[in-house]
C-alpha cells in the first residue's frame, strides 16, 4: 500500500519538507498544494531598493524541483481541513485525502491599524517592496519612516530584522548617491528595546548604529495610525513622506476553518515535534505555527527549514503508527546587511554573539545563490 503525504504551501518549509521526505527514503506519493508553483526568496527583498534584485531573481519556478522529487503539484488554495476524515478542503469545495499532512502555508501580517494602506508592507511580497523602491527613487528630499510591530497575543510573531536592513541599506544607498543630506530617516517601534530577541548587546549596537547614522528614533509607544504624510503613536506624531512597515503576524486565513487547535495569536498550536496539538497525522512548520521554545524564538526562513525537517521525519513516523521522535532545534541566525557591511547575530539556548565585518555581506549574497541552486 502506497502512503500519501500532502504538503500545503510552496515556501521554505514546504520545499524543505519535500527534500527531507525523499532523503529519508520515502517512496510514496507526495502532493504539494499552492496557488503558484514557485519559491519566493523573501530575504533578498532588502536589495530591491538598490536595484540589485529583480522579480525574476527572487521568484523561483519549482517545476523542475517538483518533477525531480516526483511531487504532484495541485494549483489551489486551502480553505479548510477535516482532521477526522484526513482530508484537506480546497477551493471550489474540492477535497484531497492524506495519510499525513504538513501545513506550511505561512502566516499573515495584521493590517488593522487605521491608514495602514499608506505604508509599504515590506516582506509581504514583491509589489509592496517594489512600490517602496520606486517611490524612493522618485523622491528628491523628504522624511522616510521605517518601523515594525508585533502581535500582542503572540510576542514571537514579529519580523523586525528586515526593517533594520532596509533602514541601514537605504541610508547607505542615499550616501552613495550623494543625497543623504536631503533626507531625514526615522525608525519607530512600540517596543522600547527593538530587536531584543537578537540579544541585549545587539539592541545596543543597532541603536548605536542609528545614532551614528543620524537616524531619529521613536520607541516604546503604541501605534495609533498612518496617513499619507505622517505616522502617529500614543507618544508622538511625526511627518513621513514614505513609510516602510512590518506589522505583527497571525496565522493563515483558513486556520479558522480548520477545526484545529489554535494559539491565542491565531497560529496552529504545535508541540516540540511540530505536531499540531491533539492530532496524530497533522504537522506544521514555519510561520503558520506557534511553537514551544524560548521567548526569543524567531520567525524566519532558517527556523522554518529546521521545523520542516522535524515535521517531515515525524510525518513518516505517523504513517507507520509510531510516536513522533524528532524535535526541532531553536536557533536564530541573522545577517543584518547594510549593502556595504553586515553583522551576524547568532543565538541558541546556550549562547549568543554578534560579529560585524564586510565579508558577511558577501556571505549573505553567496548563501542566497547556494540555497536557491537546487531549485533553479
Amino acid at each position: 500500500m502506497s502512503h500519501h503525504i500532502v504538503i500545503l504551501g510552496s515556501g521554505f518549509a514546504a520545499c524543505t519538507a519535500v527534500k527531507t521526505l525523499r532523503k529519508q527514503g520515502f517512496q510514496g506519493d507526495i502532493s504539494l498544494v499552492a496557488p503558484r508553483p514557485e519559491l519566493f526568496y523573501f530575504p533578498s527583498l532588502i536589495w530591491v531598493p538598490s536595484g540589485q534584485r529583480k522579480y525574476e531573481d527572487l521568484a523561483v519556478p519549482l517545476h523542475r524541483f517538483l518533477e525531480k522529487n516526483r511531487v504532484e503539484y495541485i494549483q489551489s488554495s486551502v480553505t479548510g481541513l477535516l482532521a477526522e476524515e484526513k482530508t484537506v478542503v480546497l477551493e471550489d469545495d474540492k477535497t484531497l485525502s492524506y495519510d499525513a499532512v504538513i501545513i506550511a502555508t505561512g502566516g499573515r501580517y495584521i493590517r488593522k491599524l487605521p491608514g495602514i494602506e499608506n505604508a509599504c508592507i515590506a516582506c509581504s511580497g514583491w509589489q509592496d517592496t517594489k512600490a517602496f523602491s520606486d517611490k524612493l527613487a522618485a523622491m528628491n528630499e523628504g522624511t522616510i519612516a521605517f518601523g515594525f510591530a508585533g502581535n500582542p497575543k503572540e510576542p514571537s510573531a514579529m519580523r523586525g530584522g528586515p526593517v533594520f536592513e532596509f533602514l541601514f541599506g537605504v541610508d547607505t544607498l542615499l550616501r552613495k548617491q550623494g543625497r543623504r543630506d536631503k533626507f531625514k530617516l526615522v525608525f519607530f517601534s512600540p517596543a522600547p528595546t527593538p530587536g531584543k530577541r537578537l540579544g541585549e548587546k545587539a539592541v545596543d549596537r543597532l541603536l548605536g548604529e542609528m545614532k551614528k547614522r543620524d537616524i531619529q528614533t521613536y520607541l516604546g509607544k503604541k501605534m495609533k495610525s498612518f496617513s499619507d504624510s505622517a505616522v502617529e503613536t500614543e507618544g508622538a506624531k511625526f511627518d513621513a513622506d514614505l513609510i516602510l512597515f512590518i506589522p505583527g503576524m497571525t496565522g493563515p486565513a483558513w486556520a479558522a476553518n480548520s477545526g484545529l487547535t489554535l494559539s491565542e495569536g491565531g497560529f496552529f498550536q504545535a508541540n516540540e515535534f511540530c505536531q499540531v496539538e491533539g492530532q496524530d497525522h497533522v504537522f506544521v512548520a514555519g510561520d503558520a505555527g506557534s511553537f514551544p521554545g524560548p521567548e526569543w524564538k524567531p520567525k524566519q526562513a532558517h527556523m522554518a527549514d529546521l521545523q520542516a525537517e522535524a515535521a517531515a521525519k515525524n510525518a513518516l513516523e505517523a504513517i507507520q503508527f509510531k510516536p513522533p521522535a524528532h524535535r526541532f532545534k531553536t536557533e536564530l541566525i541573522c545577517i543584518v546587511d547594510t549593502l556595504s557591511n553586515a553583522s551576524m547575530v547568532y543565538r541558541d539556548p546556550k549562547r549568543s554573539f554578534m560579529l560585524k565585518m564586510p565579508p558577511l555581506h558577501w556571505a549573505k549574497v553567496m548563501f542566497e545563490k547556494v540555497y536557491l541552486k537546487e531549485y533553479r
